[in-house]
């Protein structure tokens, strides 16, 4: 089913403006030279892979990333839409921007995804269920486009659905790790309250036989 087209005499010759500043706002502006870099691009004020978790632990850049960077590709891809209808929006070169998205957001992942694997290292199943994550937000990435017979309603209800994935996922790795990190917490005061705890009795003089 065709979707809402701007009627000619509204459109500029080119590109349309939302188009552009989805675009824009979807690839990152250009690094200031010297600049931190802080999940994978130059922040804080200049962080577009984990703007919601800038300076935090690696986990929650990963996961923050995995929300912000697929809205980033879905609003690219809605723009193009709302410039050339369901059915167009594949044909020829109206899909570059999407396709360029999700490739420069592929890459933007890879270096939180490292650091979350990093940090997760210590439960097994964190581990495991970040992998799980990392596949599923790559196919929700490449089920971006729209199906031959979808209808408008079909196609937004089934992009909408990954973010209920993302969060039960995420929420999967979290209890993983943090039984794992609760558990090492304890082992550790307890290591630390042992010596304290220990007590030394003097020897009895030499030559004396302790009473009984």
């Amino acid at each position: 089913m065709p979707g809402f087209r701007l009627p000619t005499m509204l459109r500029p010759p080119q590109a349309h403006p939302l188009a552009a500043l989805a675009f824009a706002l979807a690839i990152g502006a250009v690094a200031p030279a010297g600049a931190a870099t802080i999940g994978g691009n130059p922040g804080p004020a200049h962080n577009y892979v984990c703007p919601h978790a800038d300076g935090g632990p690696a986990l929650d850049c990963y996961f923050d990333a995995v929300q912000h960077l697929y809205t980033m590709c879905r609003d690219v891809k809605a723009i193009e839409v709302l410039e050339f209808g369901y059915e167009k929006s594949t044909v020829g070169t109206n899909g570059a921007k999407t396709e360029y998205c999700l490739d420069k957001q592929k890459q933007n992942i890879t270096h939180p995804f490292l650091a979350a694997l990093k940090q997760a290292a210590v439960s097994r199943q964190a581990v495991a269920a970040l992998k799980n994550l990392q596949q599923m937000w790559m196919s929700a990435l490449a089920n971006l486009q729209w199906r031959p017979g979808e209808s408008d309603a079909e196609y937004k209800s089934r992009v909408i659905q990954p973010y209920e994935e993302f969060k039960d996922r995420i929420a999967i790795v979290r209890t993983a790790y943090t039984e794992v990190e609760s558990q090492r917490a304890k082992l550790a005061a307890e290591a630390h309250r042992k010596p304290a705890a220990a007590v030394h009795r003097k020897p009895p003089p030499h030559g004396k036989a302790s009473k009984r």
